[in-house]
């Protein structure tokens, strides 16, 4: 089985793209709301090994004469093939939450591909104790009878309290997202971002536009975490959206799509 991720092109047909890489434990549909806001730009947008359209985790891991070991570093390896395959060798690349982290391998592993770069409610440090064996936690229970019942816990704290309090529609589209997620994709992305390093040494010599944004209530990815990144990073914007958490772009995606336009036009 290819190696390629499923993706799908949006907007203008020529140009730079704008390549958009979802949360976990999401797909592409995720950007929907940001996409659009953006009919005029070409935009990319693609889903994880094991998510959406995608093959498993371990057909990409295969193709691409990687180890089977969940890990990042597959998915951006995956990203670049997937890109060059469409005849793109270079992009603004954006990701939230888990795209963040594989934005973060991109720049350590295809710097020449990135034109631009947008890190949305994510981090480049690597998990705490605590946190990893949640995760490793969460894949256990995807691998078993609980399936994607291990990621319903997320709709509380993935989402900000102005949306938990007053955006309904927003509410059940996640918990919808959520209870399709695919348990493969589950397990392979919790363990994947479980076993991510540290990656703050890779932002000060990244010499391209960047973007740092996070939703104002994000319990997950606080601003001390956006600022360790924009203070590495030379030419950034730092967003902070309010009313929105962790899930940005579903819950503000007229304020992610302004920022991510503006980091669009920076790359021209």
């Amino acid at each position: 089985m290819s190696a390629l991720l499923a993706m799908t092109r949006h907007g203008p047909a020529d140009g730079l793209p704008l390549v958009l890489l979802h949360a976990f434990p999401l797909d592409q549909t995720m950007w929907d709301g940001v996409l659009a806001e953006l009919g005029d730009v070409p935009v990319c947008t693609l889903d994880a090994p094991g998510f959406g359209s995608s093959p498993p985790p371990r057909a990409v891991a295969e193709s691409l004469g990687r180890a089977l070991a969940p890990s990042l570093e597959t998915y951006a390896d995956a990203v670049a093939a997937t890109l060059h395959d469409a005849g793109v060798s270079r992009a603004v690349v954006a990701g939230l939450s888990m795209g963040g982290y594989a934005v973060l391998a991109l720049a350590e592993r295809h710097r020449d591909l990135l034109a631009g770069v947008g890190l949305l409610d994510t981090r480049a440090e690597a998990d705490d104790a605590a946190a990893r064996a949640n995760r490793l936690k969460v894949a256990e229970l995807a691998a078993g009878p609980t399936g994607s019942g291990a990621v319903a816990s997320m709709l509380t704290t993935v989402l900000g309290e102005t949306t938990l309090q007053s955006r309904p529609d927003v509410v059940e589209r996640l918990r919808a997202a959520l209870a399709a997620a695919p348990p493969t994709g589950i397990q392979w992305g919790q363990v994947a971002m479980a076993e991510r390093p540290n990656r703050l040494h890779v932002l000060p010599d990244l010499m391209v536009p960047a973007l740092v944004l996070r939703g104002a209530e994000d319990k997950g990815s606080p601003q001390a975490a956006a600022e360790a990144m924009a203070e590495r990073l030379g030419d950034v914007e730092v967003v902070v959206v309010p009313r929105a958490g962790h899930m940005s772009a579903l819950e503000a995606p007229a304020e992610v799509a302004a920022a991510l336009r503006r980091l669009y036009e920076r790359c021209g």
